[in-house]
């Protein structure tokens, strides 16, 4: 497996570019704009996904662990091949995907080209609570959103049938009003929040 490259920019095409890596050139798949910052004569390193196909190898670079990270879990989405997950990296910042995503938001989705309304939608649902280290990573993402505790809280909210926005917003709501609660605590108090709302 190739997990990552470093070496001279020796080619730029429309949708990859070529790394010069001890003599042995590497055509490596980057985002449109990865690629227009790219010419030339460029000492670049990458973090790469190789992807392994019957009639094809085809490499993936990312300038950052959190670029690779979102294409990775694109691709465990019903309907998203390599292609649709780099068109979406080309459109969307990981920190604006990953807000799309716990905000049930499939707009920023359905504004890529090849992505549909329904692909948009299982984008959405199927990363749910599949984005933690992202999100930790990600300074806009608030810092309720990142709390070891409140996403144990969250996910296990999740579990019992609530979507992750939900959870978030209650676990925030709880948070805001009790400091320095245990987990146990603030999945009850939590809990307590939505049984109320429903009622």
């Amino acid at each position: 497996m190739i997990a990552s490259l470093r070496g001279t920019v020796i080619a730029v095409r429309d949708q990859s570019c070529v790394v010069d890596v001890h003599g042995v050139g590497y055509a490596v798949n980057v985002t449109s704009g990865h690629r227009r910052s790219l010419g030339v004569g460029d000492e670049v390193s990458f973090l790469t996904t190789l992807i392994v196909r019957e009639d094809a190898m085809t490499l993936y670079g990312f300038e950052n662990a959190e670029s690779q990270e979102l294409f990775d879990a694109l691709l465990n989405v019903s309907g998203v091949g390599p292609r649709s997950a780099l068109a979406i990296l080309s459109e969307l910042t990981p920190a604006e995907a990953l807000s799309a995503v716990l905000n049930e938001d499939d707009a920023p989705f359905r504004k890529v080209s090849g992505v549909g309304p329904k692909t948009a939608k299982l984008i959405v649902v199927q990363l749910a609570g599949k984005l933690s280290s992202l999100a930790a990573a990600s300074p806009e993402i608030p810092a309720v959103a990142v709390s070891a505790a409140s996403d144990s809280v969250v996910m296990a909210l999740m579990g019992l049938g609530w979507s992750e926005k939900t959870a978030r917003d209650a676990v925030a709501s709880v948070e805001s009003t009790s400091t320095d609660v245990s987990t146990g605590e603030l999945l009850k108090n939590a809990l307590a929040l939505l049984s109320k709302a429903q009622s």
